[in-house]
């Protein structure tokens, strides 16, 4: 689960728009950047990060608990 929830955290985080333009401008996000506030699917990528990062962060302590009262 970890190992998926990292995978997914990566590519998340790299949708995201940068200062840059980021590698969403490859797929299209750069075109509605123009109208100053978030878009729906901004949001949405968004939410999708934070939900992603909070089940990584529970793997996380959970195998470290895991590995800790194992002994």
């Amino acid at each position: 689960m970890l190992l998926v929830s990292s995978g997914l955290m990566i590519l998340l985080v790299l949708l995201h728009k940068g200062r840059g333009g980021g590698l969403s401008d490859m797929f299209g996000g750069g075109v509605s950047s123009s109208l100053g506030g978030s878009s729906v699917a901004e949001r949405n990528l968004d939410r999708f990060t934070v939900g992603t990062g909070i089940i990584w962060f529970a793997c996380v302590i959970a195998l470290g608990l895991l590995l800790a009262y194992q002994n």
